[in-house]
């Protein structure tokens, strides 16, 4: 009884406190646009392996500023989310997949089929104070197109290391869609001595030929400035805050840490070509990871690292939990 007596107070002010954020007044007009550079690699983490599994993701974005969406799409925005500050948003990415055997010519039974995919993706955002909704559509292909052989191998002989030989035995071309759809709310906890405290919960669903999954996860977060962003950009499937922050000249900076689950249904570097024989391995159905960082804002940019580490995606999968770094650099204009 002296527990529930302690706890229920507890609940109703923290519900007091996110109600009391949504209600808080519209954020103002945001005239910037923000481009992102984003690129991860296990080479930019404390890995010792490099070409393995998810190898490389490199990403290009661009967030509009607010009040110049057309109005059609602006409309659709409204109706998804109601009052909020609105954008679109554009990217491309390109994501490079390896066995662990990258001296065979053909992957063993059961380690990952070579994959490349390339994605162009047209996106809305709308922020209020107390969470951020992203809604994004993109269309691309996997196979030999996006040429991840030649990037990969190209970059393996600027720096004089022997390039992987299965590359003949990758995926075929076959173009993909992904639809997704993600919420991540910002919940403030302690403040005091110049120091804030929050959490960010997120909710993400991805609907398409590339990959068909849920996910949620939660990220802590300690520093200065939290009202800047809500959390750090990934290449997606990774959870992402998005690319747009707040600057306004003022010096901010956090360190986080978190943890996220994954529902996997279908994941095409995977599971394979959708039509006909392909290389495939059995995906796990279930994708736990564990995320820790920094994030530096300052002038109108914003500079974010972080170390990622993943449970097993296929059945097969050797080294235990695998690692990557995701190191992403933000600029407003």
């Amino acid at each position: 009884m002296l527990m529930n007596r302690t706890i229920a107070p507890s609940l109703a002010a923290l519900s007091l406190a996110v109600a009391a954020s949504a209600l808080a007044a519209p954020l103002p007009p945001d005239p910037a646009a923000v481009w992102t550079l984003q690129d991860e690699n296990a080479s930019i983490s404390t890995a010792g392996i490099t070409d393995r599994y998810y190898t490389n993701g490199l990403r290009l974005g661009y967030a509009s500023p607010t009040g110049v969406m057309p109005p059609a799409l602006d409309n659709i925005a409204a109706s998804l989310w109601g009052d909020g500050q609105r954008r679109y948003t554009i990217d491309i990415t390109q994501q490079i997949y390896t066995p662990d055997a990258t001296s065979l010519a053909v992957p063993p039974r059961g380690d990952r089929p070579y994959a490349g995919v390339l994605m162009g993706t047209v996106g809305l955002l709308s922020d209020t104070a107390a969470h951020r909704s992203i809604f994004t559509v993109g269309v691309g292909v996997m196979g030999p197109s996006p040429l991840a052989e030649q990037v990969q191998n190209g970059f393996h002989e600027i720096i004089s290391q022997r390039g992987n030989r299965g590359w003949s035995s990758q995926l075929r071309d076959e173009p993909e869609v992904q639809v997704i759809s993600s919420r991540t709310y910002r919940v403030k906890l302690w403040q005091g001595g110049g120091i804030e405290t929050d959490m960010l919960p997120e909710l993400t669903a991805g609907l398409g030929t590339l990959r068909t999954y849920v996910q949620t996860g939660v990220t802590l977060r300690i520093g200065q400035g939290l009202d800047a962003d809500y959390g750090v950009a990934r290449v997606r499937p990774g959870p992402s805050g998005g690319d747009v922050f707040q600057s306004g000249g003022v010096t901010g900076w956090y360190v986080f840490a978190g943890v996220d689950g994954k529902g996997v249904a279908r994941d095409a570097t995977l599971d394979g070509n959708l039509t006909g024989h392909s290389l495939h391995v059995h995906h796990e159905p279930f994708v736990g990871e564990g995320h820790a960082g920094f994030a530096l804002i300052f002038s109108g940019v914003r500079l974010t690292y972080s170390h990622v580490l993943q449970s097993s995606e296929f059945k097969a999968q050797k080294g235990g939990l695998h690692q990557f770094g995701s190191l992403a650099l933000s600029m407003r204009f």
